[in-house]
């Protein structure tokens, strides 16, 4: 995730830091710890831009447990996940949320989280569970994939791309926007998934196929989805002209809710033969001067009322098997049957690389 999913979340990012749940973060008010010295009563949740929550859930975690949620934002999930690699041992916070499956090993690798083993885990399935030591626990999941602008293709007599293939025949010259992967979360996803689809010497023809056919590349996810892409509330306002763009399959369901008035359907849809599965991870920071409550708010986020209540907040699906998706997810949403997989070993291994090689080949 991650993921940048919503008009909402990034109106949220603009407030920078934001204390999400009241009660209880006065200093004045810090209970005694084990050692006799003042336990904090405010627990810190560094995330990427697109972390948001219910108030009413929050402030359920802070009458449950005492403490109060305060989020740092920092960026797309790349970019946090770096600062946090600068600031090992001397975090920004407790919690980090919003490491995924392609950064995933970049993470662990620098040594930026503790083991922590969820209480509550055993309901997420073990194929989201990547981490063996338990130093990340699973929170949502999703799908990176193409999405269009259907008024554009009804109006073009146009059928809409399906699959990687479609995206570089001639019909869709000059309408494909993307994010570049060593910025962005869902242009990584893109890449990978590509790779995924042509293999380890095959994805870079299908790039210079994309370049040849004028794919536009951004920086961010942002950037693509509500400013350059025609299907979204936000890039008709900022009269965007790509018809195509990465985002996620749970981007339909967003344009619906916050429509203005509201659609009975979609405006967009999903190229259902173009995603990349991801997975999004908080873990316990080295150096949490709250690692108590770190652990308590790890916990949370894997329970049932935090789990339902994320798809309407940041448009990702739940990993709880016991938590329910929301009617708008299930009539408007879409079920990607088959999307790319790549296992994390071999992200680890060749997604450095192949971003350079797709540095020169497509920015150049």
């Amino acid at each position: 995730m991650s993921i940048k999913k919503a008009a909402a979340a990034a109106l949220v990012a603009a407030l920078g830091v934001t204390t999400l749940a009241a009660c209880g973060a006065d200093d004045a008010g810090k209970a005694a710890g084990p050692s006799g010295a003042p336990a904090p009563k405010t627990v810190t949740l560094v995330s990427h831009d697109s972390f948001n929550a219910s108030k009413e859930v929050l402030a359920a975690f802070t009458k449950q447990t005492g403490f109060t949620v305060k989020v740092l934002k920092s960026g797309d999930a790349g970019e946090a996940v770096n600062k946090e690699i600068l600031t090992k041992g001397s975090p920004q916070g407790d919690v980090f949320f919003g490491v995924d499956n392609t950064l995933l090993s970049r993470a662990l690798d620098n040594g930026i989280f503790v083991p922590y083993a969820a209480k509550g885990v055993d309901r997420v399935p073990a194929a989201y569970r990547l981490d063996k030591e338990r130093r990340v626990t699973p929170v949502d999941t999703g799908d990176i994939c193409v999405n269009y602008d259907k008024k554009y293709f009804a109006d073009k007599k146009l059928a809409p791309p399906v699959t990687f293939d479609d995206l570089a025949k001639p019909a869709y010259k000059d309408l494909l926007v993307v994010e570049n992967p060593e910025r962005s979360s869902p242009g990584l996803g893109f890449l990978l998934g590509t790779a995924a689809k042509y293999g380890d010497d095959g994805w870079q023809d299908y790039w210079k196929k994309l370049k040849a056919n004028g794919v536009k590349t951004v920086d961010s996810w942002e950037l693509a989805y509500n400013q350059e892409f025609s299907g979204s509330a936000g890039g008709k306002q900022a009269k965007g002209d790509r018809p195509l763009v990465v985002s996620y399959a749970s981007s339909p369901p967003v344009e619906v809710l916050y429509g203005e008035p509201q659609p009975k359907t979609a405006p967009t849809g999903v190229s259902t033969g173009t995603c990349f599965r991801q997975t999004e991870f908080a873990g316990l920071l080295n150096g949490a001067k709250n690692p108590e409550g770190g652990k308590a708010l790890i916990d949370f986020l894997i329970s049932k009322k935090f789990q339902e209540d994320m798809p309407l907040q940041m448009f990702v699906n739940p990993v709880a098997e016991d938590a329910a998706l929301p009617e708008l997810f299930t009539k408007h949403g879409v079920v990607v049957d088959k999307p790319e997989t790549m296992a994390p070993e071999k992200i680890a291994e060749k997604r450095d690389p192949w971003i350079q090689q797709w540095s020169s080949l497509v920015l150049k």
